[in-house]
């Protein structure tokens, strides 16, 4: 309920025809929550995910076909002006960029030294 509130109403509207879900239970709306699809609003939004599975494999399929055309094609031949990935394109993930966290203060220290290159 925290990520996104709207996204877990319309899913539960959707899903289990539940307007108001507010006033199941506790532990109900719970269950129901675990239920939910992996394509559903919610479990997107948890995931970090933007399309749903179908969007992003009709996404990879297309950018199989491109990549395919553009090999053949002069671009190709001279390995120049690759086709952009639509699947990325529509990827949340892609965007974001890695983080890296650490336990302890020494944990950071050590990895900062490695990047830095040694006892700088």
């Amino acid at each position: 309920m925290a990520a996104d509130e709207d996204a877990l109403a319309c899913d539960f509207a959707q899903y289990y025809h539940v307007l108001d879900w507010k006033r199941l239970p506790l532990r109900t709306a719970a269950v129901f929550a675990l239920g939910l699809p992996a394509d559903s609003r919610i479990m997107r939004r948890l995931s970090g995910v933007d399309a749903d599975e179908k969007t992003t494999l009709l996404a990879l399929l297309c950018d199989s076909v491109s990549h395919i055309a553009w090999m053949f094609s002069e671009d190709g031949q001279r390995r120049r002006n690759h086709p952009a990935s639509l699947a990325q394109l529509i990827s949340k993930q892609s965007r974001q960029k890695e983080t890296e966290t650490y336990r302890t203060a020494a944990d950071f220290d050590a990895a900062w030294k490695s990047l830095a290159g040694g006892d700088e």
